[in-house]
This record gives structure tokens, C-alpha cells and sequence, in this order.
């Protein structure tokens, strides 16, 4: 294991394999040093996190359902870098879908779930510029849907 997955060791995480596409689409595009992750539901080892912040969901229950979409996220830069999870350089980029009711207005609160560990696992390198939306409703009925830009060597 490299420097990375020793990191996720310590803090309880074990990476699973990346999470297939659910539709006609790639899991990530790697273009240079750049790779383009799509949006990564939230799901676990139980399934999927379901529901809507502000109707029955609430914030902390939202920023552990970003938690996991930050660990799908990594699970895909991993198999974009060939199992060599080292070769990330830094979180770039993460928009954020939360799927609220229309009055709802803390979704950057929801979205530090996912920054928030991004940076606990890779310090530094792990700060990033975000977009944190809301959206009607989230393929699946999810609470969460995070796509992300990372650099890597």
C-alpha cells in the first residue's frame, strides 16, 4: 500500500473497487495530468444513502452521505492512476448535487462531508475549489451526487 491507502488505513477506510457506470457512460476520463470523475452517488457497503435534506434528512445524515460519494470518488482516481493511488497530486475541482427541498439552504454544510475528508486523507493536497447545488431530486432517489477534478503524476 502506498502513502495514501496507508493514510485511509488509519483513519477505518478501505477502499472498494470503483463503482461501475449505471448508464452509457465512462467512470472517469484521464487527459493529460487531469482526470474527469463522474459524479459518484452516495452508497455504501449497505447501498444506497436515499432521501432529501430538508425533508427528512438531516445535515449530519447529508455529510455522510457525501462521505462516501468522496470515497467513490478516490476509488476512481485509483483505477484511473492503474491501482497506483500515489500518483494523485491534488483534489482540483468537486461540483456537488444535494438533493433538497426547495427551501433548504445549507447544502455547503451537507458538501463538507466530502471536503472536509478529502482533506483529513490528503492534507493540502486535498483542498479544492467547489460548486455545492441543490437539485429537485438525484438519479435513484440519493442524497448526494459529487463529480470531481483531480491532478496526478
Amino acid at each position: 500500500m502506498g502513502q495514501i491507502e496507508n493514510r485511509l488505513a488509519e483513519l477505518g477506510v478501505n477502499l472498494p473497487d470503483a463503482p461501475a457506470p449505471a448508464a452509457n457512460y465512462v467512470p472517469y476520463v484521464v487527459d493529460g495530468n487531469t482526470v474527469y470523475v463522474s459524479g459518484q452517488i452516495s452508497q455504501d457497503a449497505n447501498g444506497l444513502i436515499t432521501g432529501k435534506l430538508g425533508d427528512g434528512v438531516s445535515i449530519e445524515e447529508g455529510a455522510a452521505a457525501a462521505r462516501t460519494s468522496a470515497i467513490s470518488l478516490l476509488s476512481q482516481v485509483k483505477a484511473a492512476c492503474g491501482g497506483d493511488l500515489d500518483r494523485l497530486v491534488r483534489v482540483v475541482k468537486l461540483t456537488a448535487f444535494v438533493n433538497s427541498t426547495p427551501d433548504f439552504t445549507d447544502q455547503p454544510k451537507v458538501v463538507n462531508g466530502c471536503s472536509d475528508f478529502l482533506v483529513e486523507v490528503l492534507g493540502d493536497a486535498g483542498r479544492h475549489a467547489r460548486s455545492a447545488v441543490s437539485a429537485a431530486s438525484l438519479p435513484l432517489g440519493v442524497a448526494v451526487e459529487i463529480e470531481g477534478i483531480f491532478q496526478i503524476k
